[in-house]
C-alpha cells in the first residue's frame, strides 16, 4: 500500500484472498442489499437465487475479512431487510439509473423459500447469526435511524425509517474508543445527578448533618456531584440519528459519510487501515483519508472504482 490507500477493481472475495493476515485494523462497509438492486457487474452480489445462497456468499466473504483483520480490528457492517413478494417492477425507473428501477429489469425478491408474499424475510438476522456461527463475536446490533427516510406509498404497515449496523470484532477484546464517539450528557440526567432519586429508595441513606439524603451518585470527595463534577459525555447509545445525504454521481446507493466517520472514529486508530470490500462510491475510503486512517477498497464495477477515485482525491461531491 502506498500514500493514503489503495482500490482494487474485482471480486470481493478473491480480491481479499489475495491480502495479507491481520493486515487491516478496521472494516466500514455496506453490501449490496439482497435483491433490491441490479449494479450491472457479472458476479455480483444480491442477485441470489434465494436468501440462503446470499447469506452464503457473504459468509465466505467475511470469513476473508476476518482473516485480514487484526486480533483487536472491528468490523461495523450496514444491511438493510427485504420484503418477499414484490414482483417485478421494471417499469418505475430511477431517476439516476435508466436501466430499471434501481436497476433491475427483473425483481427476484419474490423467490424467498419459506416466506409467503410480503413477508419481511428478516437479512439482516439471518446474516448476523450466520456471522456469529462463522465465528465473529456479535457486540452490538445498532439502529441507523434515518430523520429523513425515502418515502413509501405502504398504508399497510409502518414505513420504514431504519437499517442495521452491526459492530462485529474477531476477539473478545479490541479496539474501541468510546470517548471519541460519546455523546452529550442528557439534561434528564444531568437532573438526576443533582437532585437524586426519590424518598425511599434503595439509594437513600442517612448523611450525618444532613439528615435523610436521596443522591443518585457520590463524588470521589464525598459530596454530592455539584454541576461541575456532573460528567459532560456519556457513552454512546446504539441507536444513532444520521439523515442521508444526497450524492451527485450515478451511485444510488451511498451511505452517508457520517455514518462511516462514527465507525471508523470508535473503531481504527490514527494512521489505521480501514478495509471496504463493497467500495461502491467510496465513502469509507474518502472518510478514512479525512481521519488520517488508510484505506483499501475493493468493488467489482469498474465505473464505480473510477467514481470512487474522483471522489477520494475531492474532485466529486
Amino acid at each position: 500500500m502506498t500514500g493514503a490507500g489503495v482500490i482494487y477493481c474485482g471480486d470481493s472475495l478473491q480480491v481479499l484472498k489475495t491480502l495479507p493476515e491481520n493486515s487491516v485494523d478496521c472494516c466500514v462497509t455496506s453490501p449490496p442489499y439482497y435483491g433490491l438492486r441490479d449494479y450491472g457487474a457479472d458476479g455480483q452480489i444480491g442477485r441470489e437465487a434465494t436468501p440462503e445462497e446470499y447469506i452464503d456468499r457473504l459468509v465466505s466473504v467475511f470469513h476473508e475479512v476476518k482473516r485480514t483483520l487484526s486480533p483487536q480490528g472491528t468490523c461495523w457492517l450496514n444491511i438493510a431487510d427485504t420484503y418477499c413478494g414484490t414482483g417485478s417492477k421494471a417499469g418505475h425507473t430511477d431517476p439516476k439509473n435508466p436501466r430499471g428501477r434501481n436497476g433491475q429489469q427483473v425483481a427476484i425478491n419474490h423467490r424467498a423459500p419459506g416466506c409467503k408474499p410480503k413477508d419481511l424475510i428478516g437479512i439482516p438476522w439471518l446474516l448476523a447469526l450466520a456471522l456469529r456461527g462463522d465465528g465473529w463475536y456479535l457486540r452490538s446490533s445498532i439502529i441507523w435511524y434515518k430523520g429523513n427516510p425515502m418515502p413509501e406509498s405502504t398504508r399497510d404497515r409502518p414505513s420504514r425509517c431504519y437499517e442495521y449496523v452491526f459492530l462485529l470484532t474477531k476477539s473478545k477484546r479490541y479496539h474501541y474508543d468510546w470517548k471519541t464517539v460519546a455523546e452529550p450528557t442528557s439534561p434528564a440526567t444531568a437532573a438526576r445527578y443533582r437532585g437524586g432519586r426519590s424518598a425511599g429508595s434503595k439509594y437513600s441513606k442517612e448523611v450525618p448533618g444532613q439528615g435523610k439524603v436521596h443522591g443518585l451518585n457520590k463524588a470521589r470527595s464525598g459530596g454530592y456531584y455539584e454541576d461541575a463534577l456532573i460528567p459532560a459525555t456519556r457513552n454512546r447509545r446504539n441507536v444513532w440519528q444520521i439523515n442521508t445525504v444526497p450524492y451527485r454521481g450515478r451511485h444510488f446507493a451511498a451511505f452517508p459519510p457520517k455514518l462511516a466517520e462514527t465507525c471508523i472514529l470508535a473503531g481504527c486508530p490514527v494512521g489505521g487501515v480501514v478495509l471496504d470490500p463493497f467500495l461502491g462510491s467510496g465513502t469509507t475510503a474518502a472518510v478514512a483519508k479525512q481521519l488520517n486512517r488508510r484505506y483499501v477498497g475493493i468493488e467489482i464495477n469498474p465505473e464505480y472504482c473510477a467514481l470512487a477515485e474522483k471522489r477520494i482525491g475531492g474532485d466529486e461531491d
